[in-house]
């Protein structure tokens, strides 16, 4: 698959929940999720990159994942190592916000986001409903075609 070829992706984490409840992630840690849940997709290439907001890059053939069905894999690799800490509170809500890159990019430093790829915020929080109210997440996407937006959303994970 060469680059031109692939859908790219990018990463960011929102931890926005207590870490009585989870800990948080660390860098490295955030990109071995998506890299041990990804690793049984052939297709998929998963890699951390050096910039201050995107933390991992997803290559992915188009033809294959559509944008929204990587980020349901992402959505469960990230439920799947949370289901591995023991706790006696609720698990975080787990959203997968997705864009596609429209405008210019805002630096030409490696990592940056480029137009036509895909940025996403993997956000783990108490409540998904209060977190999209909170970024009014209904009027920005009302402004976009459906297609250039995802949302996955997993609960009690």
């Amino acid at each position: 698959m060469g680059d031109h070829e692939a859908g790219r992706m990018l990463l960011s984490h929102n931890f926005n929940v207590s870490t009585d409840v989870v800990p948080a992630l660390s860098h490295e840690e955030f990109v071995a999720v998506f890299q041990a849940g990804l690793s049984a997709y052939a297709n998929l290439h998963c890699a951390p990159i050096a910039h201050p907001h995107w933390r991992v890059e997803i290559r992915f053939p188009p033809e294959q994942f559509s944008p929204a069905q990587v980020g349901e894999l992402c959505a469960q690799a990230l439920a799947a190592k949370r289901r591995t800490h023991p706790s006696n509170q609720s698990m975080p809500t787990i959203l997968i916000l997705g864009g596609l890159k429209t405008t210019p990019p805002t630096s030409d430093a490696p990592g940056t986001l480029q137009p036509g790829e895909w940025g996403v915020d993997v956000v783990e929080t108490a409540s998904g409903d209060v977190f999209l109210q909170s970024i009014d997440w209904n009027t920005t996407i009302a402004q976009r075609p459906a297609e250039s937006v995802f949302k996955v959303e997993l609960r009690d994970v």
